[in-house]
């Protein structure tokens, strides 16, 4: 059956000149029909090389948002409309805009995890994993990290020579493990290498053997010699971990770490969205897309 519903997909995908973007944290039924499957930043600049006249992003709005933006041209849809990022929504453009009357000559460097609204006002965007690239390589000494306060943190103890403003927001699923979450992980599976998301607060990355972005973490664990590996990031990725690498083992530092939006996504939607009774068309102001966009490329410069 899903194999069936696979090939289908497949061939609308062609008849549609369409490309699939899927994050990595989708199910692997949809990882096994994307074109591409990455993380943020990886979409990113998928999104803006792929030839295709349509793209369809399995993942979370701002995702969506971001494809549009780089691609105005296409027609770019989400395939399940109520899959938003708590974080992207924490904090609104009336607040970020008063910071920065509060702080000048900071510059504002906005995780990808936020809405087209805030990136229209920030300086720079960034991904988990060229944060620490970007706000080293930028020219700014002062740097406004907006939302998320544990990537910030991360980002601040490797980037000693800028000084940072950080704000109290995150990704509700990593923000709530704790030390006693990995600790229990690691007594459980003592041979096993814990492998955690920045987004993840200090005390637990403090216990990891590696601290990186979803891909980072995927390919530490692709090319280690060792053989288990307790994963701190969406659960998603010990699945594909597991796919990819049979003869290793994989465990979840904690039953928690699941992003509800993520699990939205199903195949079913996806082949909906082909056949046009299903999705959500990306619609922009062209305004917006024009100040938005800045700041991706910016990314994409500076973390390239």
């Amino acid at each position: 059956m899903i194999r069936d519903l696979q090939d289908r997909i497949l061939q609308l995908k062609k008849e549609k000149d369409c490309c699939i973007l899927a994050h990595s944290y989708m199910s692997e039924d949809i990882c096994e029909i994307a074109d591409f499957t990455g993380d943020s930043y990886a979409l990113s600049v998928k999104a803006k090389s792929m030839p295709q006249s349509m793209i369809v992003m399995c993942g979370v709005r701002f995702m969506a948002e971001t494809a549009k933006m780089l691609s105005p041209d296409k027609k770019v849809y989400l395939a399940n409309g109520d899959a938003g990022c708590p974080m992207a929504e924490q904090m609104s453009v009336e607040y970020i805009e008063s910071l920065k009357k509060q702080l000048p000559g900071y510059a504002v460097v906005a995780y990808v995890n936020t809405t087209a609204e805030l990136k229209a006002i920030s300086d720079y965007c960034c991904t988990s994993s060229s944060a620490v690239k970007i706000c080293r390589s930028i020219p700014e000494q002062n740097i406004l990290f907006i939302p998320d306060r544990n990537l910030g943190s991360y980002v601040k103890a490797q980037v000693p020579e800028k000084t940072f403003r950080l704000l109290d927001g995150g990704c509700p699923a990593h923000a709530a493990m704790k030390a006693e979450d990995a600790l229990a992980a690691k007594k459980a599976h003592p041979g096993a290498l814990l492998l955690v998301h920045p987004e993840c607060p200090a005390e637990v990355s403090a216990l990891a053997d590696y601290v990186g972005s979803t891909a980072g973490i995927m390919t530490f664990a692709e090319k280690s010699d060792a053989r288990e590996f307790i994963i701190g990031t969406e659960n998603a990725i010990v699945e594909h971990l597991q796919y990819k690498c049979p003869d290793k083992s994989f465990y979840p530092m904690s039953k928690h770490l699941v992003c509800s939006n993520m699990k939205l996504t199903t195949l079913t939607d996806v082949y909906n969205t082909l056949k046009g009774c299903g999705g959500e068309e990306i619609i922009m102001d062209p305004e917006l897309i024009s100040k938005a966009v800045k700041c991706i490329d910016r990314m994409i410069e500076y973390g390239g």
